[in-house]
């Protein structure tokens, strides 16, 4: 299984257009060892020609135009992206669908139902699309069970729901639904190597824990490593797991739970601006190296 991280920021990006803060503005003068990070992102193929997206950030453009494998190779129009997998219908991970809408053929999108609701009322993409290249809706299950998707050799899905937030222009941001946010595993059949894949997660459910357990390679949320990192960093008073994030740092943090595991690889991905971990040379860093616990960054490649 081929996989390529397209974006590895959170929502902003790093820099974020707006903010000054002790990341921003240290990469911007040059004096933070880091890397400028798009809009989190991933691309998964098993044959490195026929692709799945998940999440079709902002950045989609800039990301699909450094990503050869993905160039039109048939015809006038055409792309190595063969179906999109949304894992919630958050701003950052959706909006990139308006920059695909030059598609000669309707997007194949797979995604849960609250986020098909979403994308239909609050944030009406799919019916906006309607009027270009169109959507054919495909459901995904949230019990675990798997899926395959056509023109995709070799690679099963199996999707489950997450405890996390709908996006907030979501009119039931606060009335938490099954589907707002997933994890996804998916599966190389003919290996049977697996990837973890939740970029929002906001609690280690008894199946979470056991996915990520399964799998070879675990890429999850590494938005914040601090509980209140948007108040340190001058931002707001918003809480880390309010915002549907579990915190790197602390007693029952990501770091303790990814260091549980018995995964090859462990990665961090949607890294928020503020989050120290971006400074390469950082205390969080190293302890994130003494763990054995990656950063993912835009470009990265894994082959499962």
């Amino acid at each position: 299984m081929k996989v390529r991280v397209l974006g590895s920021g959170a929502g902003g990006g790093f820099p974020q257009w707006n903010c000054n803060c002790h990341n921003c503005a240290r990469l911007r003068q040059g004096s933070l060892r880091g890397s400028p990070r798009t809009q989190s992102s991933i691309a998964v193929s098993s044959d490195g020609a026929h692709w799945v997206l998940f999440n079709a950030s902002p950045d989609i453009r800039t990301q699909l135009e450094h990503f050869p494998a993905a160039y039109p190779r048939h015809g006038v129009r055409d792309s190595g992206i063969k179906a999109i997998i949304l894992i919630d219908s958050q701003i950052d991970h959706t909006t990139g669908l308006l920059t695909l809408r030059e598609s000669t053929r309707p997007l194949e999108i797979y995604c849960s139902e609250m986020v098909r609701q979403d994308l239909s009322t609050g944030f009406p993409l799919f019916p906006l699309l309607e009027h270009y290249c169109g959507v054919n809706y495909h459901p995904v299950p949230l019990d675990g069970s798997g899926f395959t998707i056509p023109g995709i050799e070799d690679l099963r899905f199996y999707s489950h729901a997450l405890k996390s937030k709908a996006p907030p222009y979501s009119p039931h941001r606060q009335a938490p639904h099954d589907g707002d946010n997933i994890g996804v595993i998916v599966e190389r059949i003919s290996t049977g190597r697996k990837l973890y894949y939740a970029p929002g997660l906001g609690e280690i459910e008894p199946h979470v824990r056991a996915a990520m357990e399964s799998a070879d390679c675990v890429l999850v949320d590494g938005t914040f490593w601090h509980q209140d990192e948007m108040e340190r960093a001058g931002v707001c008073a918003k809480l880390a797991l309010e915002m549907g994030h579990l915190p790197q740092a602390g007693p029952g943090g990501m770091v303790e739970v990814l260091k549980a595991l018995p995964a090859a690889r462990k990665i961090l991905i949607h890294i928020n601006n503020t989050n120290p971990i971006l400074d390469e040379d950082s205390a969080e860093r190293k302890t994130l190296e003494a763990a054995a616990i990656e950063v993912a960054y835009d470009g990265l490649e894994l082959d499962l």
